[in-house]
């Protein structure tokens, strides 16, 4: 059976109260299956009684939600009936991301410059060995320490606006290292100190991505722009065979290329997403520090990138003498070791996005309690299964690490610079300390493995506390009601 609507009756404004057509006065025509029509019209509404008034009404609403039902099923209209697209490619800013991705890749290139190249530094400069340690540690330490006032300039500035700032400094710390009239040891330190900023890139990197992606893609989006973290796997490989054959000072001429057209890049491409705070006073960005929260983000991100960090700097050392490897060798176990890590750190957000931040962080705290378990209590352990062990470990911190920056814009959405420094710090300052206490084991005990033990407790630690914590996350700011990702 057809329905048809036919127009209510012209009204004029002479026309008294009776007149008006009621919604039950609508006239309709029924076709049945033999073609005939007929029209239906209900009595006048003073003949009807209250419930006849009332069981027209319900028809006529009826038959109208009927007939607007069947044509809009007949031709929707794409802006109401298509669904807006939610791939991850299809939302988002790519030339943000893109540009975001190459910043951290440059950045983390240039930071650790000096630990290849500090040979040739010392011999020409006569460095002894604690003042080789100490240039090289200055910018590692100093872009861990910047990373907090370089997260409130970007909360209270803009991430764009700052993040030119750092990359015309990196600019002048690497001309400044390639001077070849540099014959001073305070200079070379007080370059080195300005190289720190590129240790810093996270503080703006992860912000500028942040705000362009919805919490479902937050893993994912802030995943691939800490990729950029690969640079330094680029800077182990590349920079000692090009300080051999063209020096150290043209090394630096050379690093300026990329960080220079990255700069190009990031103006071209770079656009702040609309939903940035404004700028508030500066007490204001300091109230993270009241939530138990920030604390715990804390304390998960210095397992993870602290044991990333301390191990980075700790396996060549290892390798070289557990194993009587050759330095080149041992370098390119590590170098290889740090690049799986980098690697798998997108796929930590990825697997967080799709199962919850806290059931992946869970997994790798207890994944890497047991690996360094294993390697902390088996003492003859033949090469391939220390090194398979040790690459297993690396690829599951890396993981660890996208997962804690898939929570932490849930938790923290309109904070991102400070709490991005913040965390960051904690992070860098924990691999500082754990490989210090990774070399004070090693002396004190005679072995490694009193290293990798204290690394598995700190981790099993992380599961016991995340264990703690996790219902109130996924019942207060992590519930469904609240996050459309999974916590």
């Amino acid at each position: 059976m057809a329905l048809r609507l036919k127009p209510p009756l012209q009204m004029t404004p002479d026309d008294t109260d009776t007149a008006i057509p009621p919604l039950c006065q609508i006239s309709y025509e029924m076709s049945d299956k033999s073609g005939l029509r007929q029209t239906h019209s209900p009595p006048p509404l003073s003949q009807m009684s209250r419930k006849t008034v009332q069981n027209s009404l319900f028809q006529s609403w009826h038959l109208i939600c009927l007939t607007a039902n069947q044509f809009f099923l007949m031709t929707p209209p794409k802006n109401i009936m298509t669904p807006p697209p939610t791939s991850f490619w299809n939302i988002g800013h790519r030339g943000t991301l893109f540009s975001a991705f190459l910043y951290t890749e440059v950045s983390f290139l240039v930071w650790i410059l000096l630990g290849p190249l500090s040979i040739y530094i010392a011999q020409e400069h006569a460095l002894n060995a604690a003042q080789v340690g100490f240039l090289v540690a200055i910018p590692i330490l100093a872009g861990t320490l910047l990373r907090l006032p370089v997260g409130l300039l970007v909360d209270h500035f803009g991430p764009k606006r700052i993040g030119t700032l750092v990359q015309f400094l990196m600019l002048l710390a690497l001309a400044g290292l390639a001077n070849l009239s540099l014959n001073s040891t305070v200079a070379l330190y007080g370059w080195s100190l300005l190289l720190g900023f590129a240790g810093a890139s996270f503080s703006v990197a992860m912000p500028l991505v942040s705000g362009w992606y919805p919490p479902e893609h937050q893993g994912k989006a802030l995943g691939i722009t800490a990729l950029g973290g690969s640079g330094s796997f680029l800077t182990a490989l590349l920079a000692p065979p090009f300080a051999e054959t063209y020096g150290w000072q043209a090394t630096f001429s050379v690093a300026a290329i990329p960080v220079a057209l990255v700069l190009l890049v990031y103006q071209l491409l770079v656009k702040e997403s609309h939903q940035r705070s404004t700028p508030q006073p500066w007490s204001h960005y300091f109230y993270v520090l009241r939530y138990s929260d920030t604390l715990w983000f804390c304390f998960f991100y210095a397992v993870t990138f602290g044991g990333f960090i301390s191990l980075s700097s700790s396996l060549v050392i290892y390798f070289y003498e557990r194993f009587q490897l050759t330095p080149s060798m041992a370098g390119t176990l590590t170098a290889f070791c740090i690049l799986g890590g980098a690697i798998f750190r997108p796929l930590g957000g990825w697997l967080a996005d799709r199962l919850g931040g806290i059931f992946t962080l869970k997994m790798t705290f207890m994944g890497v309690a047991l690996s360094l378990f294993l390697l902390g209590l088996v003492i003859a352990m033949p090469l391939e299964i220390a090194s398979g062990t040790l690459l297993l470990t690396m690829i599951l911190l890396g993981i660890g690490n996208g997962a804690v920056f898939q929570l932490l814009p849930l938790r923290f959405f309109r904070q991102m610079g400070v709490i991005t420094g913040l965390v960051g710090t904690a992070g860098g300052l924990s691999g500082f300390f754990l490989a210090a206490s990774f070399g004070w084991l090693r002396q004190e005990t005679g072995q490694y493995h009193s290293g990798f033990l204290l690394y598995a407790c700190l981790s099993l630690l992380a599961f016991i506390g995340l264990w703690t914590v996790k219902q109130r996350w996924r019942t207060t700011w992590g519930a469904p009601q609240m996050v459309s990702a999974k916590v």
